[in-house]
């Protein structure tokens, strides 16, 4: 796994350069999947919009930089990511603010789900490659010491009783879905991931 993971941060983006990525395809018509479509670069539109207001207005929590100032270790945060996943979208732009506010502890880097398949394949989900997927590893030892993702409990819980109710995950729960992350502003991600390290 090592391996994987070396290779994913010598081709990972900052927070800002995958920003510029994303919009620089967008500008193309464009997504990051490997495959294009019309639904993939409509989805990427749409969390382009999601993440430019996150930018913008999510909060880190008191409670929450109080914790990461008082880290013991330093941390890269790697997280697998696709421009065209809502959740993703609601996540990259509160860990990018925590990363910030670490003051150094924390190092964020991004790579695309697709193109480290075999990364990605260490850290599935109910065995899917569900994303965003954070590694957290200590940048003293490389080792990883937690994984996170791809979306708050309370988010899970609620697509799995959707599912359950309704058999699929369509458009309404996905609008289900950002309702549920514009209500929690951040909070759960921030509290889930504190609590991981």
């Amino acid at each position: 796994m090592k391996t994987y993971i070396a290779k994913a941060l010598f081709n990972s983006y900052s927070y800002l350069e995958y920003r510029k990525l994303t919009a620089d395809l967008l500008k193309e018509g464009k997504s990051t999947a490997t495959v294009q479509t019309e639904e993939m670069t409509h989805y990427s539109e749409l969390n382009e919009s999601r993440m430019r207001r996150l930018d913008k207005t999510i909060k880190i929590s008191d409670a929450t930089i109080v914790k990461l100032n008082n880290l013991n270790h330093h941390y890269i945060w790697l997280v697998l990511t696709e421009s065209w996943c809502g959740d993703a979208a609601q996540i990259l732009p509160i860990l990018n603010k925590m990363a910030v506010a670490s003051n150094g502890k924390i190092d964020m880097k991004l790579v695309l789900r697709d193109e480290h398949e075999e990364l990605m394949n260490h850290f599935l989900t109910n065995k899917g490659k569900a994303i965003p997927k954070l590694i957290c590893i200590d940048k003293a030892t490389g080792s990883v010491v937690a994984d996170w993702g791809p979306r708050p409990q309370g988010a899970v819980n609620l697509i799995k009783e959707y599912k359950e109710q309704f058999g699929t995950i369509d458009e309404t729960a996905k609008a289900d879905l950002q309702l549920w992350y514009l209500h929690d502003k951040g909070i759960s991600t921030q509290n889930e991931i504190m609590e991981l390290i």
